[in-house]
């Protein structure tokens, strides 16, 4: 269940800083391309299968990804937050493929391709899913198995998909592992809590779904009935509770590690505790980590996250007894600011045990606190005091009485208010705003906030100023008694951090909890447990805690009430003890500027002496658009592995070029010399004469779009494409925009804001902007990822009516059926060679390649006897294993029937084989001989 404007997705690190941006902009300069090279051609390349599987009654849209080698490996599912799909796990899927694990992600029951309707992860619903899933991966030969149709699998996700990992490992033994991100534990606790209707929250995420109708009938009338009434019933606390892990609390016994968010309003750590207390119950291993972001927004910390869960696997699916999987507790501390850019400092703090939320609980007494009429909270007036001693606290002297809330009636000692839930619960108390919220918290830390109470609406009572600083890390606790002048009373509880002058006030995280105190509880001391939250009180400031009857993201009564307030006993704050922040680590510019001006010198000295002449032009080219001689390039760090070897080809004017080949074969090292990102270590690249080398100026004629483009959400696709050309610095009316977009066929959709845009959209938008100034030379890789069939055709028809101007294309690209019909020349490669060049018709309508269908299954030993017969180039089994594709050299059709005959070998049919795709799989074999 994820804030649908601010999805979980990999992040790279900041650089801060003036001089950090000057080193990166040197590096860039001078090493940028090697590392680019490197960070390709040293990882083990990643191959994904996309397929819709069928089961449980709908059909699965899903993303297997493997890295090469032969042997089994542990198998990872992920899954995607609520609103999205798989889509948006594909980074941090790759990345753990490249890691040596089989990985599939796949888009939950009405989202993405899948069908079906939301069921919130019913058991007989999206949890039988991943169970079909387990089993699939049960059957794949890469994956590591522990018994027969028991792989060894993990599961993670985001919110929902966090979720559905803890109930997959109730549901399923199978499950061996788990790493459920800012998820949650009890649905009906987190949208219902205490009984209270989380209505803003409940709001979004079902407007994030879809819209009612697209949840399971039994879920859509339970929110209309609570939505319209504001107030949550028993049947409807147990239909969510019953999709919840808590439902399988007693089953959930593998190894989990727990990452919750503290800028969470809509699951807060409460549900991480939770958690980890019913796991640790059943005997296994348990880690939380309490990160910095979360559904309100702020740092995800991306990479730390995913290097975590990362490590945790390894630990237990790879059962790496040395992979380092972290303390038992772990929390990211935000604490004053970078004296280079004003960003917020982090640290982590840790113990080895998870602490709780109360552990070392420390006492500190509350006295009733004035607020002047109209200060919304924010103005504090009195001074505040306490009648005994505390060691955190100033005491020994008894204040004067002072005001209670708004309504300014109270008992002597101002531990009795009264105030008033207005008619219509209006105007509400502001705390979380679902979505910014997370914004607002990293204020918070830094002793900024933003928070409204409204006079007359609210009781609050203070500390005196703290004597030292007191490091709060739980939920504080106090104990009130409550009535009301007639039913329920629903109360909103939080506690600021106050200012010495009293003139500021800091909400941390921006957290509050809800209270509904019915006629049966009124009168009787009652304990509030307040948010969780990780924030330092420094010494001089005062606690607050505000009793409110309203707030902005919660549903109160509709109807005014009385209500009155007496605390009973001192606020109880944990100050976990145990916890200990990590030391300051030295400026990174004490270290890193010498170690820079070292990296700068010594590229700047090679690169010196590696600068040559760049050719003179070749004339009798100046017409062929890319002509490719003699190509070389090793792989980082070796002697004798070839990235691309001894390659070349050429391209003429008006053709669409196929780059074809398996991962790994060197595709994307060649489009990235062909750019000039990175330097062949030999041969020659020319583009209509002129070589290439970075810089060069005849890469203007060059037009390319790989791995996506970045466009800004919020402004039109036209306003993007405009802003990206002012960007070259060339003449306006060089782009020829309305060209470009004409060719790209967006229509209408131009004028509208690109959040607005779907999948197919920002691709043809993406090419649109490859294509502005109408570059003779088009490079595309991978255009059609992430695209459905209707989308893939539209960026078929695109590549075709650009290349119909005299304009060349080529494009890279693992969908075999698209590049036969959009492409008319192709370039096959293997392990960084060239297999074969030539017309798309040349190659899959060669005479010597043959399809031998028989009526039994063929072996592999019938496969080698087969490849090895006189005049026979290649064979390799079909995909349905009862037939070979053989490639002819030499010999005829009759001389190998004859030969297959005499090996008993039942044939029932010969033909010539023209299909692109087994074309392919007969030229890649035979480069693999």
């Amino acid at each position: 269940m994820e804030n649908p404007t601010s999805r979980w997705r990999h992040r790279l690190p900041r650089t801060r800083g003036r001089w950090a941006a000057v080193v990166a902009a040197l590096a860039v300069l001078v090493g940028a391309g090697t590392w680019t090279a490197t960070a390709d051609d040293s990882a083990p390349s990643v191959h994904r299968q996309d397929q819709m599987l069928k089961m449980n009654g709908v059909s699965v849209d899903t993303s297997y990804f493997t890295s090469g080698g032969t042997g089994r490996r542990p198998a990872v599912l992920i899954g995607h937050g609520f609103g999205g799909s798989k889509n948006d796990v594909r980074a941090q899927a790759e990345k753990l493929a490249a890691d040596g694990y089989a990985v599939m992600t796949w888009s939950a029951r009405g989202f993405g391709r899948t069908t079906g309707e939301i069921t919130l992860n019913a058991p007989d619903g999206e949890v039988k899913d991943v169970s079909g899933l387990i089993d699939w991966l049960a059957g794949r030969p890469e994956v590591e198995l522990d018994a027969k149709g028991d792989p060894r699998v993990g599961v993670t996700g985001a919110s929902y998909g966090g979720a559905v990992s803890l109930l997959a490992a109730g549901y399923d033994r199978r499950v061996d592992a788990v790493a459920p991100v800012i998820s949650y534990w009890n649905l009906a606790d987190a949208l219902f809590p205490d009984g209270v209707f989380k209505k803003l929250w409940a709001g979004i995420f079902v407007s994030s779904g879809g819209g009612c109708q697209r949840f399971q009938k039994e879920l859509c009338e339970m929110y209309e009935r609570v939505a319209v009434s504001g107030k949550p019933d028993a049947a409807a606390r147990a239909l969510l509770t019953e999709r919840s892990p808590e439902a399988v609390a007693d089953r959930i016994d593998v190894p989990t590690l727990i990452l919750q968010g503290q800028s969470d309003s809509l699951f807060p750590l409460g549900q991480a505790d939770a958690m980890a207390e019913a796991v640790k119950a059943n005997g296994a291993p348990v880690s939380v980590d309490w990160i910095s972001g979360g559904h309100d927004g702020g740092d995800d910390e991306g990479d730390r996250v995913e290097g975590r869960v990362g490590d945790w696997f390894d630990r237990y699916l790879k059962k790496d007894k040395g992979a380092d999987t972290g303390p038992g507790f772990r929390v990211t501390r935000t604490g004053g600011v970078d004296s280079t850019d004003g960003a917020a400092l982090k640290r982590g703090a840790s113990s080895e045990t998870y602490p709780g939320l109360t552990s070392g609980g420390r006492k500190i007494p509350l006295t009733g606190a004035r607020q002047q009429p109209g200060t919304g909270g924010g103005q504090d007036t009195t001074t505040g005091g306490n009648g005994g001693r505390d060691a955190t606290t100033g005491g020994g002297q008894e204040p004067p009485a002072t005001g209670g809330g708004g309504s300014g009636r109270k008992a002597p000692d101002g531990l009795t208010q009264t105030f008033r839930n207005p008619a219509g619960a209006a105007p509400p108390s502001v705390s979380a705003l679902p979505g910014i919220g997370g914004g607002l918290s990293q204020l918070s830390s830094l002793g900024v906030g933003l928070s409204l109470d409204f006079p007359g609406q609210y009781a609050s009572f203070e500390s005196a100023p703290l004597e030292r600083s007191v490091h709060v890390t739980g939920s504080p606790t106090v104990t009130v008694d409550v009535k009301a002048d007639h039913g329920d009373a629903v109360l909103f509880g939080k506690v600021y951090d106050v200012s010495p002058d009293g003139k500021q006030q800091v909400l941390p995280s921006q957290l509050v909890a809800p209270y509904r105190v019915t006629p049966a509880e009124q009168g009787k001391p009652v304990e509030l447990t307040l948010p969780a939250v990780d924030h330092e009180v420094d010494a001089g400031h005062r606690l607050r805690l505000v009793l409110s009857a309203t707030d902005l993201a919660y549903a109160s009564p509709a109807e005014p009430a009385t209500y009155t307030v007496t605390l009973d006993g001192a606020l109880t704050v944990p100050t976990a003890p145990g916890v200990k922040t990590a030391a300051a680590t030295l400026p990174w510019w004490t270290w890193g500027l010498p170690a820079a001006a070292v990296v700068i010198a010594a590229a700047l000295l090679l690169t010196a002496r590696r600068r040559t002449a760049t050719p003179a032009p070749d004339p009798a080219l100046s017409g062929v658009p890319l002509q490719i001689t003699g190509l070389s390039k090793k792989y980082a760090k070796s002697t004798d592995r070839y990235a691309v070897r001894d390659l070349g080809f050429r391209v003429e004017k008006g053709q669409v070029l196929g780059l074809l080949g398996p991962n790994g074969a060197g595709k994307t090292t060649t489009l990235r010399m062909l750019m000039g990102l990175i330097t062949p270590d030999a041969g020659e690249i020319r583009v209509f004469g002129h070589a290439i080398r970075p810089g060069a100026p005849v890469l203007s004629r060059v037009g390319s779009f790989v791995e996506g483009a970045g466009f800004l959400p919020h402004l039109s696709g036209r306003s993007n494409l405009e802003l990206y050309w002012q960007a070259t610095g060339r003449p306006a009316e060089d782009a020829h925009i309305d060209e470009a977009l004409e060719i790209a066929g967006l229509g209408d959709a131009l004028a509208r804001a690109v959040r607005t845009y779907s999948q197919g959209m920002r691709q043809r938008l993406a090419i649109a902007q490859a294509m502005l100034g109408m570059p003779d030379l088009l490079i595309l890789d991978e255009p059609t990822n992430g695209l459905d069939p209707p989308q893939i055709r539209e960026m078929r028809d695109v590549m075709i009516r650009y290349a119909a101007g005299g304009r060349t294309v080529i494009v890279s690209s693992h969908l075999l059926s698209e590049v036969e019909q959009s492409c008319t020349h192709l370039v096959v490669m293997d392990r960084g060679q060239l297999v074969q060049a030539g017309p798309v018709a040349e190659i899959t309508g060669s005479g010597d390649m043959l399809l031998v269908t028989t009526d039994a299954e063929v072996t592999e030993a019938l496969v080698d006897k087969a490849a090895a017969l006189p005049g026979i180039g290649s064979a390799v089994r079909t995909e349905d294993g009862h037939g070979l594709l053989v490639r002819l050299d030499g010999a005829t059709a009759a001389q190998l029937v004859a030969e297959l005959v005499r090996l008993d070998v039942p044939v029932t049919g010969v033909g010539p084989h023209r299909r692109l795709e087994d074309a392919f799989l007969t030229l890649i074999s035979q480069g693999s001989a």
